[in-house]
């Protein structure tokens, strides 16, 4: 057992030296690569955009922190793993994070708790929809130095699980569970990562394509503007097959690929495919897909439309084939061709993973649907953060990291901080092991080392 003295303990683990523990290792942080999270916000503008939208009422005379230091230090301790406010009544000392807001280590402490709670509970859907626009500005002003050639936007709906009396929970027969049904959107230049765009917090009864119409067309309407000779692509899977979505892509002159849910009919249109397959499959003996076109009109439609269909036979599963379609405006690429293309929106499930698992934007909470709404946005600022900063590394594996590996590897970094007259000073392990990978960031990302 170890022995307790006043300043530590003593513990038996070594045969013949005892191991002292001591809390006199000065000033420490656990999370100094918040360094380069902050600068990266600073290069971005993202959380002082995110702040202008919110108007502060409070008495100046009677203010400690600005509103651009809290929806900081909420951001960025999300970036650190602190998902829950509460977090910040320990975390609010930390020198990291102090000196990432923008507070020297031996300035007074960060906001506590009731703080942060006080300040997300002012927030009026007015202001969310400042804040909506500006995610949409920010997007266009970090690409316009060099306009893509095309933009392709995923929607894709989630669950988020609710488990109190927040306003508008419902139960979802789809999830299964009492739940909101965010919506979220990513953006995709040329060859580059799909980028984080918009994450909307929707009522716990919507259907999945609930304000779809309403929110691309105000997204078409940005990226048209600031892109006028910039080609989209719409995708979405079957909970988006809706002629409304159809008509708005067709009135802005962009591509769609939507997947449609299977009904009789189109069954009836896809069996030559599916003999096809067979034919193929019976005689080599492996999984064979075959895929082919018709043009279809429903009766909602305003006029007939490409279909896309995919039929898949598998060994183990013969007499059970997959088939899949997807409707489409796109009437000059081969049919494979445009499948596979649509089959890449499958990334958007780990784009929402990311979002929700490392990101938390599952934590909502609070009774007000306002107030939750601005908590998602605070974790997509930090999920934009993340997206990024990932985007600038030299590390080719670190570039496809997923964000809690970006997180363990580069942002939770121990390190002593000294502050002097001249400077403040972070001393990084010796061995430290991912320390190229941290350098080449800092250095991307302007720090001055």
């Amino acid at each position: 057992m170890p022995t307790e003295c006043f300043d530590g303990a003593i513990l038996n683990l070594l045969p013949r030296k005892p191991v002292h523990a001591h809390f006199d290792g000065g000033d420490l942080t656990s999370d100094a690569g918040l360094l380069l999270m902050a600068q990266v916000d600073r290069r971005l503008g993202l959380t002082a955009r995110l702040a202008q939208c919110i108007r502060d009422g409070r008495q100046p005379g009677k203010t400690r922190f600005s509103i651009h230091e809290l929806l900081a230090q909420r951001v960025l301790g999300l970036v650190a793993g602190y998902e829950d406010a509460s977090d910040h009544n320990a975390l609010r000392a930390d020198s990291a994070l102090k000196v990432a807001v923008g507070r020297r280590p031996n300035q007074a402490d960060l906001a506590t708790q009731p703080t942060l709670c006080r300040f997300e509970n002012q927030i009026t859907a007015r202001e969310l929809l400042h804040m909506a626009r500006a995610f949409l500005s920010l997007f266009v002003d970090m690409h316009k130095t060099m306009p893509p050639r095309r933009i392709v936007l995923d929607f894709d709906a989630t669950d988020d699980p609710t488990h109190g009396q927040q306003v508008l929970s419902g139960f979802h027969g789809y999830y299964g569970c009492h739940c909101f049904v965010p919506l979220v959107i990513t953006a995709q230049c040329d060859d580059g990562p799909q980028e984080p765009l918009l994450a909307i917090l929707r009522p716990g009864k919507s259907h999945a394509s609930r304000g779809a119409a309403a929110i691309l067309r105000r997204i078409l309407q940005v990226i048209q503007s600031a892109f006028p000779g910039t080609a989209v692509l719409f995708r979405g899977d079957s909970g988006f097959a809706l002629p409304e979505l159809y008509d708005l892509c067709e009135d802005h002159h962009i591509e769609f690929a939507i997947g449609l849910p299977k009904n009789h009919r189109l069954k009836a249109r896809a069996q030559p495919f599916v003999d096809q397959a067979y034919t193929r499959f019976f005689s080599t003996g492996q999984t064979t897909q075959v895929f082919g076109d018709f043009l279809y009109q429903a009766e909602t439609w305003r006029h007939p439309r490409r279909v896309i269909v995919k039929t898949e036979i598998i060994a183990s599963h013969r007499d059970d084939p997959n088939i899949r379609f997807v409707v489409t405006n796109d009437m000059h690429r081969s049919p494979e061709a445009l499948y596979q293309s649509y089959r890449q929106r499958g990334d958007m499930e780990s784009r929402i993973d990311e979002l929700k698992n490392d990101c938390f934007s599952g934590r909502t909470s609070c009774h007000r649907f306002e107030v939750n709404q601005l908590r998602l946005f605070m974790a997509l600022a930090a999920y934009w953060l993340f997206a990024r900063f990932r985007m600038g590394l030299a590390d080719p594996k670190l570039r496809v990291a997923q964000v809690e590996t970006l997180r363990t590897r580069l942002v939770k970094v121990a390190a002593r901080v000294v502050e002097t007259v001249r400077r403040v000073t972070f001393s990084f392990p010796s061995h430290y092991p991912f320390k190229n990978a941290w350098l080449d960031a800092a250095n991307w990302t302007g720090v001055m080392l």
